[in-house]
């Protein structure tokens, strides 16, 4: 998510509470696994989109489980690990 400010070894805060909606950047759980992707919605379709253009975009196939988890409000960066 470089492209939209958060590297490695940022910590996000995640609100859970609010709806996901369009451009909002989410944790979204993907076949199991967790990943940080901007929320793209409209007309029906639904995409998480890449903000590194080395990592694909994720459109669902069918049968695939995608769940977004929370919005995240929030990166923290860390200058001393």
């Amino acid at each position: 998510m470089e492209g939209h400010g958060i590297f490695d070894g940022d910590i996000l805060v995640v609100n859970k509470a609010l709806r996901p909606q369009h451009n909002h950047i989410v944790v979204a759980i993907v076949d199991g696994e967790f990943t940080v992707k901007q929320l793209y919605q409209r007309s029906g379709r639904m995409c998480l989109k890449a903000g590194n253009h080395t990592y694909p975009d994720i459109v669902p196939r069918e049968g695939q489980t995608i769940e977004t988890w929370g919005v995240v409000v929030a990166a923290i960066k860390r200058f001393v690990q």
